[in-house]
């Protein structure tokens, strides 16, 4: 059956063989895994994923079209579910051999993925993760501090997880073509991490501070704090520097700071 991919949707379904079985390999998948797919379009990845046979499979399809196709095509091989992935509550399929597997759609991917961050327990929600996204956003997600690219989506998805870039996929390898290259990450869930109150708290700091990413750091540290310059001395902070100059444990700890100050 032939599909004309919505860009309302932004639809763009992966026919790269040699990707999809990337994507397989890096997944390791054994009898033990529950899969979580959302976006599986036209289903490429979600048939390899079912040759391996794993626990169980549930994909999370909001075209209505392809979620029937789905289950034409796979029957009950599969757990379909037709519904909005950022409107899916996520706390049924909490599992710790949990592999969960997306080409997300450009028009949500930051916003997906800052859901399950600030929502769910990752370390019992999956093992990991394994998305596609625009490589500019990916080059974000995995900025390192003092580089043109880091940023509030860097500090946010570092926070929680490990993250690993496996590869750049070229336009090529959809239907249809964006216009712009993916990369494919995998995402693992830290075990140990900063303890914060609301996850909220830590979006809002960085928010302040790059809002004006090229100001120095006085500026956004005396907008959130009347002892701004005591803050900085207690955590050595030079005040000249900029929004990113400083590291995800500092941000961290000015985050805590602001909570206990807020609670």
């Amino acid at each position: 059956m032939r599909f004309s991919p919505k860009k309302s949707l932004g639809q763009n379904f992966l026919k790269d063989n040699k990707i999809i079985n990337l994507i397989i390999q890096i997944g390791d998948i054994t009898s033990n895994n529950k899969i979580l797919e959302v976006g599986p379009g036209t289903g490429a990845l979600t048939q390899k994923i079912l040759e391996n046979k794993p626990k169980s499979v549930t994909v999370i399809e909001k075209d209505v079209v392809l979620a029937k196709n789905l289950l034409q095509k796979f029957g009950d091989k599969l757990n379909v579910l037709n519904h909005d992935m950022m409107k899916v509550s996520y706390d049924k399929y909490y599992d710790k051999n949990l592999i969960i597997f997306g080409n997300l759609p450009y028009n949500i991917s930051t916003q997906i993925l800052a859901h399950w961050i600030k929502n769910y327990d990752l370390i019992k929600f999956c093992k990991k993760f394994i998305l596609m996204f625009q490589k500019e956003v990916a080059d974000r997600i995995i900025a390192k501090t003092n580089s043109k690219n880091y940023g509030r989506l860097s500090i946010l998805a570092n926070w929680k997880m490990n993250i690993e870039k496996i590869i750049d996929i070229e336009p090529s390898s959809f239907n249809p073509s964006p216009k712009v290259k993916s990369t494919l990450l995998v995402f693992t869930p830290k075990k140990k991490f900063f303890n914060l109150k609301n996850p909220k708290n830590l979006e809002h700091i960085t928010n302040v501070f790059f809002s004006q990413r090229r100001k120095m750091i006085k500026k956004p540290l005396k907008f959130l704090f009347k002892n701004h310059m005591e803050i900085s001395q207690n955590l050595s902070i030079d005040l000249s520097l900029r929004p990113q100059n400083l590291d995800l444990s500092t941000y961290c700890k000015i985050c805590e700071i602001y909570e206990n100050l807020n609670n």
